[in-house]
C-alpha cells in the first residue's frame, strides 16, 4: 500500500483503519499515524509533564507502546482516545520515575516554553467589558491563566488540558483518564471554580471572569 495509505477510491484511511492495518502487519501504517498525531500528542505531553525534554522521551515511548499493544486495539473503538490513553499512562510512569530520581515534588517542575497556551484557554474567559484598554491587557491575563492552570492539582489540570488544549469531548476524556463520565464533569466544574477564584480581580474591569469550556471541535 502506498505511503499515504490511500483506501478504496483513493480516499485517505481513517486512524481506525490505520490501526487495523497495523494489526495486519502493514509497516507503512504506523508511520502515517505518528505523522498525523505527532504535533498534538507531543503538545499534550509537554503540557502534561511540564518538561519539553521529558515529553520527547514519553512521545517515543508512547508509539513504542502503541506498537506493542496494537493487538489489543478493538475494531470500532475511536482511535484518538485510545492513543491518548497510552500517552497518558506513559507520561504518568515517566513522571513517577523522574520524581523518584529527583526526590522532589512534581509540582516544582514547570514548562516555561508553552507561550500562547494561556491565551488559548484565555479565549474561554469572557468578560462583559471589551474596551481597548482591556484588550491591551489580554496578554497579561493569558499569562496569569497559564500560570493558574499550571498550579492546579493534577486531577484538575489533566481534565483542563484534554478539554481545552486537545479539545476532547467529556466522554473521550473519561476514556483517556479511565474515569466515570460524572467524575470528569465534576472535576471540570471544580477546576473552573478554582481558576475563577485564582483569577478573581485580574480582569481589567476588576470583575470575576466567566469561564466557559470550548465546544468540542472548536478551533483555537
Amino acid at each position: 500500500m502506498a505511503a499515504d495509505m490511500a483506501g478504496d477510491g483513493g480516499r485517505e484511511l481513517s486512524d481506525e483503519e490505520l490501526l487495523l492495518a497495523c494489526q495486519r502487519g502493514d509497516r507503512d501504517a504506523l508511520p502515517v499515524l505518528i505523522k498525523r498525531h505527532e504535533h498534538g500528542i507531543y503538545a499534550y505531553l509537554r503540557r502534561y509533564t511540564r518538561d519539553p525534554v521529558l515529553a520527547e522521551d514519553v512521545f517515543q515511548d508512547t508509539f513504542l507502546k502503541v506498537h506493542e499493544k496494537i493487538g489489543q486495539y478493538q475494531p470500532g473503538r475511536p482511535a484518538r482516545p485510545w492513543l491518548y490513553t497510552i500517552a497518558t499512562h506513559q507520561a504518568v510512569d515517566a513522571l513517577r520515575r523522574a520524581k523518584r530520581r529527583r526526590g522532589t515534588s512534581l509540582d516544582e517542575s514547570r514548562d516555561r516554553s508553552g507561550e500562547g497556551e494561556g491565551a488559548r484557554l484565555g479565549d474561554a474567559v469572557e468578560s462583559h467589558e471589551s474596551a481597548p484598554s482591556e484588550r491591551m491587557e489580554r496578554g497579561e491575563l493569558a499569562e496569569r491563566m497559564r500560570a493558574a492552570v499550571d498550579s492546579l492539582p493534577d486531577l484538575y489540570r489533566e481534565v483542563l488540558i484534554l478539554a481545552y488544549y486537545q479539545e476532547m469531548k467529556y466522554q473521550d476524556i473519561a476514556e483517556v483518564l479511565g474515569l466515570p463520565l460524572g467524575t470528569v464533569k465534576s472535576r471540570m466544574h471544580a477546576a473552573m471554580g478554582k481558576l475563577a477564584e485564582m483569577l478573581k480581580g485580574t480582569t481589567p474591569s476588576g470583575t470575576m471572569p466567566v469561564l466557559k469550556p470550548k465546544p468540542a471541535g472548536a478551533k483555537s
